[in-house]
């Protein structure tokens, strides 16, 4: 599964880091060298040169109050021998000995909260928001330099370039031998309703919206029996928040041992915090559907869906809902609420078929891959490891991004490829090209690759997926759309499950979905044939097996009862 995740950084971008520095120190000048403040590895020029990596001119408390400046120390250093300096001001650095990375900053407490590593107390030339020079000087020799124009307001200056401080960096966190439920939506809403009701300890849920009144129940419940519940929801979601959303958080926030917090506001690290997941106890549940009615309700979407009964992952998603809760753009419900407008509501109480009951299997690996931190190395590298066949469910799927890219490489190396988009009335005009398009390539160059519009026949509303299957048996669950913005902008989860069963599973789906709708036979069809010639005997017991396969989609069916990715269904 290494492979499907993507690979480390190339040694030619370590050394031009390297040169960076060096051409730094010799010119006196320039930009900040090192790298932002969410933790990467620093470059440090030849020698242990001290460089000065990120600073942070513009805080957003009044009076600039929490100013910082990182520097990277390569070897031990005391840090009394050094200076900062601007054109009007230079400043004594604390008398201390450090090595490493280091920030110094005028509120170290706040300080610790946006950036990794040490943070000391230290006074600082007063960094100017139109502009700053400030030079580094240890022993009596200029070591470093740095300099900026129009420091935009709670935004570190790093790689020469300005950005959020509260950026995370998490890796993908892989497990194996996991306990793991998938289900689909809106087939199977009680596994998600299940496992919020069976909680005892925590429940940490992040979603994009939250109108569901059963969820919310359900979490009143738990915190009454005293489990710790935070919810943390997107503040700015298209179309606004609406007015059942502010009911149903009003009631929730108002309930004992339950915190809502929302992000929002002008300082927000991602354009949307999107993802859909929530922490149960030692159990992680991913879905590609919005804590709505219409998703986790299983009143619209089709959506898929996994429950990971794993502490390791489960902490490791507790530590996602964590950072991005703790940070300055969270913000209590109530303060948002009290400057807020909402909008009308758009509810959906339609019911469709239980076709597909969930499956419990013990997965061979699962690894959470966290937006935009890591999604975009492992989903290209999910792609690229393709060598057999590639089934992708998507909303939409944009061609200026590196997926669409991969896809259509792997159907030119002789992967069997199929692309099925959501028809649904807000995105049909421009999935509907998209297939053409698509469709168009595949002829052209003669690959086998088909794409088409989702048909539901009544077995879903709208197509919501944003989920992959490779090879038949390692699956991507989770609320990544595949465009440009969710992949390295959005805060997004995603897992994926290397599993064969889970393969299976979702191959099926996929399967159905393809076709729009489960193939049935009348009994008078059934009868016809059977009076046939032995020709369409044999046709018919064809038929039977297509019936099987989606029939016995909850369990784990015999290979011969399995349609799967080789059938004639997804022609």
């Amino acid at each position: 599964m290494a492979g499907a995740l993507g690979s480390v950084t190339p040694r030619t971008r370590l050394a031009a880091r390297l040169a960076c520095a060096l051409l730094l120190v010799a010119c006196v000048s320039g930009t900040v060298a090192g790298t932002d403040a969410g933790g990467e590895r620093d470059p440090v020029a030849a020698g242990g040169t001290p460089t000065v990596v990120a600073l942070y001119p513009n805080p957003v408390l009044p009076n600039d109050a929490g100013e910082f400046v990182t520097v990277a120390l390569p070897e031990e250093t005391h840090l009394g021998r050094c200076t900062l300096a601007d054109d009007e001001k230079t400043v004594s650095l604390p008398n201390v000995t450090v090595r490493g990375r280091v920030t110094l900053s005028t509120a170290p407490n706040r300080t610790r909260a946006l950036v990794s590593g040490r943070v000391i107390e230290s006074a600082l030339p007063s960094l100017a928001n139109a502009g700053e020079r400030l030079v580094l000087v240890c022993g009596g020799r200029v070591v470093d330099a740095a300099s900026y124009t129009d420091a935009p307001s709670g935004e570190v200056y790093a790689r020469g370039e300005w950005r959020s401080p509260g950026r995370t960096a998490f890796d993908v966190r892989s497990v194996t031998d996991a306990s793991t439920t998938v289900f689909a939506l809106p087939d199977a809403p009680d596994v998600v309703t299940d496992a919020l009701g069976a909680a005892e300890r925590r429940v940490l849920l992040g979603g994009y919206t939250f109108t569901s009144t059963r969820v919310a129940a359900a979490l009143r419940d738990a915190a009454g029996r005293g489990v710790r519940v935070h919810v943390l929801v997107e503040g700015g979601p298209v179309g606004g928040v609406s007015a059942r959303e502010a009911t149903v958080l009003d009631r929730l926030a108002a309930a004992p041992n339950v915190t809502v917090t929302v992000l929002d506001g002008p300082h927000a690290r991602y354009p949307f915090h999107h993802a859909k997941y929530a922490v149960v106890d030692d159990a992680a549940l991913v879905t590609s559907e919005n804590w709505d009615p219409s998703g986790v309700g299983g009143h619209a979407t089709r959506g898929w869906g996994a429950v990971v009964d794993d502490a390791a992952l489960a902490d490791a998603l507790a530590a996602v809902h964590r950072a991005d809760s703790g940070w300055i753009d969270g913000v209590a419900w109530p303060s948002y609420r009290a400057n807020a407008t909402f909008q009308p509501p758009h509810p959906a109480n339609a019911t469709y078929p239980s076709t597909f009951a969930p499956l419990t299997t013990t997965a061979d690996r699962v690894s959470l891959v966290v937006s935009p931190d890591t999604s975009k190395r492992a989903l290209v590298g999910f792609v690229r490891n393709a060598t057999e066949m590639l089934a992708v469910e998507q909303m939409e799927f944009s061609p200026d991004t590196a997926l669409w890219n991969e896809t259509l490489a792997a159907a030119g190396r002789g992967v069997r490829v199929r692309v099925l988009l959501s028809g649904a009335w807000y995105a049909r005009e421009e999935n509907a090209a998209l297939v053409a398009r698509l469709n168009d390539r595949a002829r052209r160059d003669g690959l086998d690759l088909r794409a088409k519009l989702a048909d539901s026949r009544g077995r879903y509303g709208h197509l919501h997926v944003k989920g992959a299957i490779a090879d038949g048996e390692r699956v991507l669950v989770g609320s990544v759309n595949w465009n440009a913005n969710a992949v390295t902008a959005n805060r997004e989860t995603e897992l994926v499950v290397d599993d064969p069963a889970v393969g299976r599973y979702y191959a099926r789906l996929f399967g159905a979905d393809w076709r729009g709708g489960v193939w049935t036979l009348p009994v008078a069809l059934v009868i016809a044939v059977l009076c046939g010639v032995g020709g369409a005997c044999a046709y018919l017991r064809r038929e039977i097996a297509f019936v099987r396969a989606d029939a016995g989609a909850g369990g784990a069916a015999a290979e011969t009862d399995v349609v799967g990715w080789r059938g004639e269904e997804w022609e």
